[in-house]
């Protein structure tokens, strides 16, 4: 294979072999057969070979998170490995096995056990294996680099390529071998460098987008500029095939409302998918920015109680102090640097996808679906791509590549235009968020109310919907999909009262899980409230928040970012200044589903242009045993400029018809000379499981936010993002 370097130089393709055919030949990892492999099998999850390395199959994307190096610092930590001698293998769904969608912060979570059981139960394998050809018992093994020798005997020993290399295990294991205690680690616990990133800092890494194959033709989709309600689709009305008669080699591509072009150069499937004569049946059904909240808010919804304890009315009516605070939160965008890209090759009764998506037995459903063949006659292979941190427009432009190339008869490399990629997103859906808390006189939060409106997720892609006339469906009501314990779930509060209101999402944008979904709305209006209380009362808000946590682990995250921050107790807005510029700190906790997140914001208020800029944000994650260090530090970065990316620039636009959002120009985000310096802080607790690190700060983050700007102004923000219209008019009308 060329590297990245190598094909860059002749143009930017890397042309690759593309075949039904196997692509591994060690420990039956051919691909000849369709997947997922066997879960209860050593043989499914690790490879020995000859040279005495091991390759580890694993289920879970490499999203630019980490996650294919900690999963093998497990890996090796049982096994007795050396890192230099562990690799593993990109996603297929003809070799690696199906450990769900690389999603919520599964990779650790979830996938860590799987991989540390199979790996524990491989080296108790290769042990018994070595017993007897070292003529000792296996209490009296030790194991170094994969080299196993008798205890006081160093001089008799074999490596674990000498008793099994390149051969099956044929063992069932059913997770009874213990693992290392903590204790024992040698690998786990360390920053140990990620795998991936050398190519990647030296330019040769391989994406998505670079990949071609010989015979193949480029595709563009034809929509229209940006999406509509969810429910309505898009039809077409007239289509002129002629009018791109002139670019050679061009063909128009439709089935159903699915409209596309190919060519056999790229310039020309652009040039034909712009100039194509189409019109669409569009319809006036969306709300607008303007009319969106007022329709969430007064409009159909399902109502559900996800959490009553106690009496909140009464403890709220005899409370010291009670407060009272709505938000209103958009639609945001996974954008995508590089938009959504894939590499199909359909023929009568197979299919080969090469695409970006975090989940490839979910995306081989969805395509065999869509184009009308056996699960087991479509393969899926993942290929990294730009990150997404959510669920973008993978899966759709993999339905669309598979859609053309089977009406074509040839190889397609689809990729979205930017238009496509920002105007058929699937969303983070929009939110509206009422708060009511009340503290008794010594500071004690003795109620808590939040209420909440908002969409599920779609369930249907654009291409299924467009192309087979697929009715448009969201999923059902899920834990990260309504009002969760992270509104005010980590207080100590007798009084507690959760309200979910379901809006139905085809009146509204296509809407999907957007990196910590809904999480930023709902500490950005929770957190303020709570912050609020700690204002009327005269307190310190960090240490009011202290005064009302029990559990220690948020107690822990909270401490840890406030250390960071040096922070000093004093009443929030209580040092305001009549100066032009101003500055502010606020702290906030949160999470997603799991782990604790603390953080601290240090922003800047421009009060004669409305401008906020975050100058330092420090976030704290405790996600139990982490297995990498550095890479849940470098997490912790990214979400933070994520979230100040969010809270201030990021806004979906749309009018009646369709999203106006379909660049950079109209969505923009944080840029490079706006960035917060940042201080991550990793709460290492070793003898706790993992749970996850790649979105589990950023509803702190946007919460210490909010609460930053209420520290430098004295004014209580109560939509983002804080443009400078936002802030310049809530500055004046305070």
């Amino acid at each position: 294979m060329k590297s990245r370097r190598d094909f860059l130089k002749s143009g930017g393709a890397l042309v690759v072999g593309f075949s039904l055919r196997g692509v591994i030949s060690a420990q039956d990892h051919s691909g000849a057969v369709a997947g997922p492999p066997d879960a209860k099998q050593i043989d499914t999850w690790l490879a020995i070979h000859s040279d005495n390395t091991a390759t580890v199959y694993i289920g879970f994307a490499e999203l630019g998170q980490g996650n294919s190096t900690a999963l093998l610092q497990v890996a090796a930590e049982e096994l007795d490995l050396d890192m230099s001698q562990i690799k593993t293998v990109r996603l297929d769904t003809n070799i690696t096995p199906n450990q769900g969608g690389t999603y919520s912060s599964a990779s650790i979570q979830r996938g860590g056990p799987q991989v540390r059981t199979a790996a524990a139960e491989a080296r108790a394998a290769l042990l018994k294996m070595a017993a007897p050809k070292l003529n000792a018992p296996v209490e009296q093994l030790n194991v170094n680099k994969g080299i196993v020798a008798v205890n006081g005997s160093p001089n008799s020993r074999v490596s674990y390529g000498e008793l099994i290399g390149d051969k099956q295990f044929h063992l069932a294991f059913a997770g009874t071998v213990p693992v290392k205690s903590p204790a024992e680690y040698k690998l786990v616990g360390k920053s140990v460098p990620r795998k991936d990133m050398p190519a990647k800092v030296a330019g040769e890494y391989v994406y998505m987008q670079h990949m071609r194959v010989e015979g193949m033709l480029h595709g563009r989709v034809v929509r229209p500029r940006g999406q509509g309600a969810y429910g309505d689709g898009a039809k077409i009305l007239t289509l002129d095939e002629s009018s791109i008669r002139d670019i050679p080699g061009a063909r128009v591509l439709r089935k159903g409302d699915f409209l596309g072009v190919v060519a056999p150069k790229e310039w020309d499937a652009v040039r034909a998918a712009q100039k194509l004569k189409a019109t669409w049946d569009i319809k006036p059904t969306l709300p607008g920015n303007q009319a969106l909240y007022q329709r969430m808010r007064s409009g159909e919804a399902e109502d559900r109680v996800v959490t009553n304890r106690g009496d909140v009315a009464a403890a709220l009516a005899s409370a010291a102090h009670t407060v009272s605070l709505n938000s209103t939160c958009p639609y945001q965008m996974h954008a995508c640097f590089g938009p959504n890209c894939a590499l199909a090759d359909v023929k009568p009764d197979s299919a080969l996808l090469m695409c970006s998506t975090q989940d490839v037995y979910g995306t081989r459903g969805g395509v065999a679906r869509v184009l009308g063949l056996p699960l087991n006659k479509v393969r899926v292979q993942y290929q990294d791509g730009a990150g997404t941190y959510g669920h973008s427009c993978y899966d759709d432009v993999a339905q669309a590549a598979a859609l053309l190339s089977q009406l074509a008869g040839a190889p397609v490399r689809l990729q979205f235009m930017r238009w496509d990629e920002h105007g058929w997103d699937n969303y983070g859906p929009a939110h509206v968020g009422e708060v009511k808390a009340g503290a008794d006189a010594s500071g004690k939060i003795v109620a808590y109310e939040y209420q909440g409106w908002h969409h599920n997720w779609a369930n249907v892609e654009t291409s299924e919907q467009l192309g087979l006339s697929k009715q448009a469906a969201e999923w059902a009501t899920g834990a990260a999909q309504m009002v969760s314990q992270n509104c005010g779930g980590m207080y100590d509060i007798a009084n507690f009262r959760l309200v979910n209101h379901k809006i139905p999402g085809l009146l509204y944008l296509k809407g999907a899980w957007l990196r910590s979904p809904l999480d930023l709305s709902f500490s950005f209006t929770s957190e303020q409230a709570i912050d609020q209380l700690a204002y009327e009362l005269g307190m310190d808000p960090y240490e009011f928040r202290q005064h009302n946590i029990k559990d220690p682990r948020w107690l822990g995250v909270l401490d840890a970012a406030a250390k960071a921050a040096r922070w000093t107790p004093r009443k929030a807005a209580s040092d305001l200044s009549k100066a032009s510029v101003v500055t502010g700190r606020g702290i906030g906790i949160g999470t997603h589903l799991a782990s604790y997140g603390g953080a601290v914001a240090e922003i800047e208020v421009n009060k004669d242009t409305g401008r906020v800029v975050a100058k330092h944000l420090y976030g704290a994650i405790d996600a139990g045993q982490v297995v990498n260090p550095g890479n849940v530090e470098a997490q912790i970065g990214g979400q933070l400029v994520q979230a100040a990316s969010r809270m201030f620039k990021e806004e979906v636009k749309f009018n009646t018809t369709n999203v106006t959002s379909l660049d950079w120009a109209s969505y923009p985000i944080l840029r490079f000379d706006e960035s917060p310096e940042v201080t991550a802080v990793v709460v290492q607790r070793l003898n706790e499981r993992s749970s996850g690190a790649g979105e589990e700060v950023m509803a702190a983050c946007a919460a210490a936010i909010g609460n930053a700007f209420f520290d430098a102004t004295g004014v209580r923000m109560h939509e983002y993002p804080m443009t400078p219209a936002r802030v310049l008019a809530a500055l004046k009308y305070a």
